[in-house]
């Protein structure tokens, strides 16, 4: 792990948002990155970071003391921001279009972004990484950095929240050769970025269907499991993966319902060790945020459950349980993973810290 002599300065695009409330709680008194920039929509401009999010802070954890007097800057004077930071991670709330563009000009202020958002995670030259699955796909940069015009400024994307929760048992078991998924979501109401107070109409209530995630669900395994071609990330040709997503009445926690083939199938205990042993290059490098063990296997019959599991390893670790072999597939599983932790704001922390030891991320 890095011994840094000071902190890099971090600015948060989106800062006033639930994610980007999650990343400022993330970051409080993070050993190798300091906020010392929030930004934000207009509206928010020019107001403390204490009064943007007065009556509006949907964490249980407080405000930082350490962010509550920064002034917020207007996300769109990219210059402005960009200038007193390091890198800055991105949580803006826009169209997908105007996401594309405003991060690539942050980038081209020589300043690297590390996004939550969705926007790049089809853009070849972007990688988007699970730290411990595929931080090859890191070195697609160079060739970024190329078309952008920079020598410093790139973009990383991490992927969905909801194939937190699955994503890592295929990894684990890839020597097994996976061939056919069926996977089924049940997704917390954070994903959406509300709680109960701003959605009262998910208190028990079940909505089956969440606008795109099933295609992102069932394609972005894929281009996790890929390689790079030409400059390019070329997304594997399977498992063959089918989805159904659906919203639950939690508030933080994606909970997977899993089948799966394999071309060789294995015994179950050599998929649970499979399981309980994998890890990756946050756990190789020691990386300040990333989980001691990132794969856990629970033996008991009734979990992983949202409120004794979520939080496992401070909500960057990830949970599986029930696996039985089934009657038409080879076998059936559960998976759970903090959405917000490990499947947003966490996993841009991760994979920054990730950027900062392999090189890409240093300071201005």
């Amino acid at each position: 792990m890095k011994n840094l002599k000071r902190k890099l300065k971090v600015g948060i695009l989106g800062g006033t948002g639930m994610v980007g409330q999650r990343f400022i709680t993330l970051l409080d008194n993070h050993p190798w990155f300091e906020v010392t920039t929030i930004a934000a929509s207009a509206h928010s401009a020019g107001k403390t970071y204490a009064e943007a999010v007065d009556g509006k802070w949907k964490l249980e954890a407080p405000v930082p003391e350490a962010v509550k007097n920064i002034v917020i800057k207007d996300v769109a004077d990219v210059e402005n921001v960009a200038k007193d930071v390091d890198f800055v991670f991105s949580a803006v709330n826009m169209s997908k279009e105007e996401i594309r563009a405003i991060e690539e000009e942050y980038a081209k202020t020589e300043t690297p972004v590390v996004s939550n958002n969705s926007a790049h995670r089809w853009t070849p030259d972007v990688p988007m990484v699970i730290p411990e699955i595929n931080p090859e796909h890191y070195d697609v940069i160079r060739y970024q950095k190329q078309r952008l015009g920079t020598k410093r400024g790139f973009i990383a994307v991490k992927p969905n929240c909801s194939i937190q929760c699955y994503v890592p048992a295929l990894a684990a078991w890839k020597d097994y050769e996976p061939t056919q998924v069926v996977v089924s979501t049940y997704q917390a109401i954070s994903g959406a970025g509300k709680n109960f107070e701003t959605w009262p109409e998910m208190v028990g209530n079940i909505i089956p269907f969440i606008s795109g995630e099933e295609a992102k669900s069932e394609k972005e395994p894929l281009r996790i499991f890929g390689h790079i071609e030409n400059g390019e990330i070329v997304p594997s040709d399977g498992p063959v993966i089918t989805s159904q997503c659906i919203r639950v009445p939690v508030l933080e926690g994606h909970t997977a319902s899993v089948f799966i083939n394999f071309n060789k199938k294995p015994e179950k205990e050599d998929l649970i060790e499979k399981l309980n042993s994998f890890k990756g290059f946050p756990q190789e490098a020691d990386l300040p945020s990333g989980p001691k063990q990132f794969i856990k296997y629970l033996e008991d019959d009734d979990r992983p459950q949202v409120k004794k599991d979520v939080y496992y390893e401070n909500g960057f670790g990830v949970t599986f349980g029930r696996l039985r072999e089934d009657t038409l597939f080879d076998y059936k599983f559960v998976g759970l993973a903090h959405n917000t932790v490990r499947g947003a704001a966490g996993g841009a922390v991760l994979s920054a810290e990730a950027l900062v030891e392999k090189g890409y991320i240093d300071f201005k």
